[in-house]
């Protein structure tokens, strides 16, 4: 009874938002967003809420005001984005703005080479100079034409970089003793590591706190986000970033994920087998951005890309989107989307064909289906509802992850960020929608409160303070179930750092854990009562349980027993999928590399949103290795009243008048629709005229007996298509 009850609930919430898109003005909605440094053009109206314009560079005869003008003008909110490591800024870099040549600032690898991100475009140290520049020059002429919303991308410094006469100048700064080549310790690097982190994040503070200010002198609240990769990917990426610590900076409002199939492709170790798993790498990082954020209450943007930096072919790119799209949409309590980056690469840029030389422009079944799947996002509610399975399982993961990443030292290696994915991936394969913890955010009553087992490794990551262990011991004697995995042999066991300074002298972080768990963790057992909780260690390293075929097993176990006898959480459920009940939607995700080979069947009637002809379906049958999107029909509440239910458009002036129903639907040109309406009878009379009230003669449309839906398929305008039907 109760689940009936809640899929009421979700569908009504359903509704309410979608009749809420349809009936707030604009302004007052802020769900999805793209960014773009093109001024409109019809190819690319994509018709989200908000535009992001990027970049303050001026363009021959276009001004940055113009270009923002230019999409204000045709019903967009606008929003502001730049590179925080990196960017366009010629007069800053080549010397127009201070008369100095800058290009100094660049991060430097061991042999000299400069890092860049094209022509006269360094990743920079952030010296005061660079932060000052961000300010006058770019912060103030944003809020001075009116923006509200800015977006610092990217803070990025590269672990290889570190060499440059700026990086020394700042250590110098900040630790008080002269500068250590990162590659000669791994205390060097960790230093280093740490000095780039600070970097970032005193940049980003300096930067928001003056626009902040800035704006507040002229009246305005503004609101700041930093669009960040994840923490699993730069770490992957061997990159360093300020990312969880910003989360608790009161300039900042939240984030973007900027989670795609570039960083998602990565290719990871499971089983002893190292290829790409675009669908587990992506619910990971997004995962992982979830995690960062939702104690803090930042808002959360998720973004996917229908393509991706590569040049690849529009099949691979098709097929990956897929996979990103139905891993965010797996976590509920996010429903903001950056809908796509750079619309203007998507639709007007050329690409391989499949088993081709030939590059041609997006394939309008693409587009079509791309659309659909954007516009949902506008209507997708925040769910209470969790992944089937079992969702108390995390994994700890700190910022430090960061710090380990290059050069190796004394021959310890972490093949493609292995030791993160050996906790991971042996349970997101089995079905177990795992989650991760941020050891940043520990602090926070909400971070633990729903996790019966929690797994850790200090073979990749070291702990921030002894803080840290003060809150995992507690949440242990309270009944939290801790599975520790670690030879604690990495060389970065010995860093200089609270643990061996100060009156501490530990050898490794976890002997303070475990003194503080009363452990004597000397081997000779692996399992521990503690208070009302118990401590599993496991002295084996965790990048082991995937380099290695068939080495997960007592790894699964440990998790088993916590689960089920010592948490008494319930049965450890094994399964070969992942399913998500959102509002009317459904999103299905099916493992491959799994004993069970099992498809998983959704009973229809039900409208396939990767399908780009909108097929109502009977069943739907999903097999290993792939996703769907399905919208429930039987989940409308309100069947009698017309609705759209899917489209690749956006809908605005619906009115509903006695046998009638009308709206206005806009969608980029050079694209086709594709909608599936819901009608209380079957349609008497369709028409369709455009915005000079020209009928449109050229509509596919056909009849769903099943579903009580039409079918209209007719090019997209940006300027408005009027649909009228009655029955």
């Amino acid at each position: 009874m109760k689940k009936n009850i809640l899929l009421l609930s979700c569908a009504a919430m359903s509704l309410a938002v979608s009749a809420q898109i349809k009936q707030a003005t604009p302004e007052l909605l802020q769900k999805t967003t793209f960014q773009t440094g093109s001024p409109w053009i019809p190819q690319i109206d994509v018709r989200s809420d908000i535009a992001i314009v990027y970049g303050t560079n001026d363009r021959p005869g276009m001004t940055f005001e113009q270009r923002v003008q230019s999409w204000r003008d045709h019903g967009y909110q606008t929003a502001f984005m730049t590179g925080i490591a990196w960017g366009n800024y010629a007069d800053f870099f080549l010397g127009t703005w201070d008369g100095k040549n800058h290009l100094d600032l660049a991060q430097v690898e061991k042999n000299g080479t400069a890092i860049m991100h094209g022509p006269n475009i360094p990743y920079v140290v952030p010296t005061d100079v660079f932060i000052e520049y961000m300010k006058t020059a770019v912060m103030k002429r944003v809020i001075d034409v009116g923006i509200k919303e800015i977006f610092l991308e990217e803070p990025e410094f590269w672990a290889r970089g570190g060499y440059s006469v700026h990086f020394k100048e700042e250590w110098q700064k900040f630790y008080g003793f002269p500068w250590k080549p990162q590659d000669e310790s791994a205390e060097n690097t960790y230093l280093s590591s740490k000095l780039k982190y600070q970097l970032y994040y005193n940049a980003i503070k300096q930067v928001s706190d003056y626009a902040k200010a800035y704006a507040k002198s002229k009246g305005i609240d503004i609101k700041i986000y930093i669009a960040t990769h994840s923490l699993v990917n730069y770490s992957a990426w061997r990159i360093v970033s300020p990312e969880a610590s910003l989360a608790s900076l009161p300039g900042i409002d939240g984030y973007i994920a900027q989670v795609w199939t570039g960083t998602s492709r990565e290719a990871t170790y499971f089983n002893g087998d190292r290829k790409e798993r675009v669908f587990e790498n992506a619910f990971l990082e997004y995962g992982s951005m979830v995690s960062m954020t939702a104690p803090t209450k930042r808002k959360l943007f998720f973004l996917t890309d229908p393509i991706e930096d590569a040049r690849r072919d529009w099949a691979d790119y098709k097929r990956n989107y897929q996979a990103t799209f139905s891993a965010k949409l797996l976590y509920p309590v996010v429903a903001n989307y950056e809908v796509m980056p750079w619309p203007e690469r998507i639709y007007t840029g050329k690409y391989r064909l499949a088993n081709s030389d030939s590059s041609v422009y997006i394939p309008k079944y693409y587009s079509t289906q791309m659309q659909i799947m954007v516009n949902s996002l506008n209507k997708i509610p925040v769910s209470a509802n969790k992944v089937t399975g079992v969702n108390g399982i995390a994994v700890l993961m700190s910022n430090s992850l960061m710090f380990q990443r290059f050069p190796t030292h004394n021959g310890f290696e972490d093949p493609q960020f292995s030791i993160f994915y050996g906790q991971t991936l042996p349970l997101v394969k089995r079905g177990i929608p795992v989650q991760t913890v941020h050891m940043e955010n520990l602090g926070y009553a909400a971070t633990l409160k729903d996790i019966k087992v929690l797994v850790m490794s200090y073979s990749n990551m070291k702990p921030n303070s002894a803080s840290v262990h003060e809150q995992l011991a507690a949440w242990v004697k309270k009944g939290g179930v801790l599975i520790y995995c670690g030879k604690d042999d990495d060389p970065y066991q010995s860093v200089m750092e609270w643990w061996n300074t100060k009156g501490n002298n530990f050898t490794a972080p976890s002997q303070h854990l475990f003194k503080l768990l009363g452990i004597n963790a000397d081997g000779s057992k692996h399992k521990y009562k503690v208070g009302l909780g118990t401590v599993y260690i496991i002295r084996e390293n965790p990048k082991d349980f995937v380099m290695q075929a068939n080495n997960d097993g007592t790894y699964l176990e440990a998790i088993k027993q916590g689960y089920e006898t010592d948490a008494k959480a319930g049965k450890l459920i094994i399964k070969n999928n992942l399913y998500l009940e959102r509002g009317p939607y459904d999103i299905i995700a099916v493992l491959n590399e799994n004993p069970d080979t099992k498809p998983y069947v959704v009973k229809g009637p039900v409208i396939d949103l990767f399908d780009p002809k909108l097929p109502v379906l009977s069943e739907k049958v999903v097999n290993p290795g792939e996703q769907s999107y399905l919208f429930d029909v039987k989940r409308v509440v309100n069947k009698t009243r017309p609705q759209i239910l899917a489209s690749a458009s956006r809908e605005y002036d619906e009115k509903i008048t006695g046998r009638q129903y009308s709206f206005v639907a806009k969608s980029p040109v050079n694209t086709l629709n594709s909608m599936r309406i819901l009608l209380p009878a079957r349609a008497k009379k369709i028409t369709l005229t455009d915005s000079k009230g020209q009928t449109i003669t050229d509509v596919q449309s056909s009849w769903d007996a099943l579903s009580n839906t039409l079918y209209l398929g007719y090019a997209n305008s940006p300027d408005g298509i009027q649909v009228s039907l009655s029955w």
